[in-house]
């Protein structure tokens, strides 16, 4: 089974042809070749590129616990990147449809940014469209949070506080995932507002668990502050892999702009997927 391995601000994703495939993929599969130690190890699979009656491609995105993602954005940054080395697109714009809904794409000069428009962001998990954050109340351990929902094709829960760290997301993120009122569990940011310009994140992502970055999470994080006033549309969300700029029109369109990486590409034994 061949494959490319990239990261985008330390978020790693392994990207698979469906045409390396002889079948599709198992839940066995998923884990083991996700597995930091037994197997290729990284945050999730893109499955990709499959063909699509509405846009120029078509992905699948598999978490680290072998449950579909509607989105990522990083790995749409990265599934993008692969398709540029493949020789599939140029520096022209280009769509992929997702679970979570068609995006655009644009390869930055040699392949080392992409910026990928996420859609419209709602500050809803159901299907009905909120026009403003709506603050609620959960109650964990020993703390209360007020959280935000976003949906950006996929759920959020945005917190705004006035420090973050990564204990407070391993902590919390876990439990705030799994909580009940999120009937799909839930991705989770930890926000902290640094000035109109600037946000700091710690992520605890649905799926996959304490994370380097997150592009969807970025745009849920920035699209919350902006609707609260506390940012302008123009903001850099600031993470422990690095930074991914996000931009937002007056209806909250977002446009996410960050950085990709190839690590490495070849082939997994058969023998991996006899472990787990």
């Amino acid at each position: 089974m061949k494959f490319s391995k990239y990261h985008a601000l330390g978020n790693d994703y392994i990207v698979i042809d469906p045409k390396n495939l002889s079948g599709e993929l198992s839940e066995t599969d998923i884990r083991a070749i996700c597995n930091r130690h037994f197997g290729v190890g990284s945050d999730g699979i893109l499955c990709g590129p499959n063909e699509s009656d509405s846009c120029d491609f078509s992905l699948k995105i598999f978490n680290p616990d072998a449950s579909e993602a509607e989105k990522s954005g990083n790995g749409l940054r990265i599934f993008s990147r692969y398709l540029w080395d493949q020789s599939l697109v140029s520096y022209d714009e280009f769509t992929i449809e997702t679970k979570g809904g068609v995006v655009n794409s644009i390869v930055g000069k040699d392949g080392l940014t992409v910026s990928v428009g996420m859609g419209k962001v709602r500050f809803t998990h159901e299907s009905n469209l909120e026009s403003e954050p709506i603050p609620e109340i959960i109650k964990i351990k020993n703390r209360e949070f007020t959280y935000y929902l976003a949906n950006v094709g996929n759920p959020h829960c945005v917190i705004l506080l006035d420090d973050v760290t990564p204990s407070l997301a391993k902590e919390y993120g876990s439990i705030i995932e799994n909580d009940t009122r999120f009937l799909n569990r839930t991705n989770v940011q930890f926000v902290k507002v640094i000035d109109k310009s600037s946000i700091q994140i710690e992520i605890w992502e649905r799926g996959a668990g304490y994370t380097l970055a997150s592009g969807s999470s970025s745009t849920a994080a920035a699209s919350v502050v902006h609707a609260l006033g506390l940012c302008k549309s123009t903001i850099d969300v600031h993470m422990p892999g690095g930074v991914i700029g996000i931009e937002l029109d007056s209806a909250f369109f977002a446009t996410m702009t960050g950085a990709v990486r190839k690590i490495c590409e070849g082939e997994i034994s058969s023998e991996v997927l006899n472990l787990l």
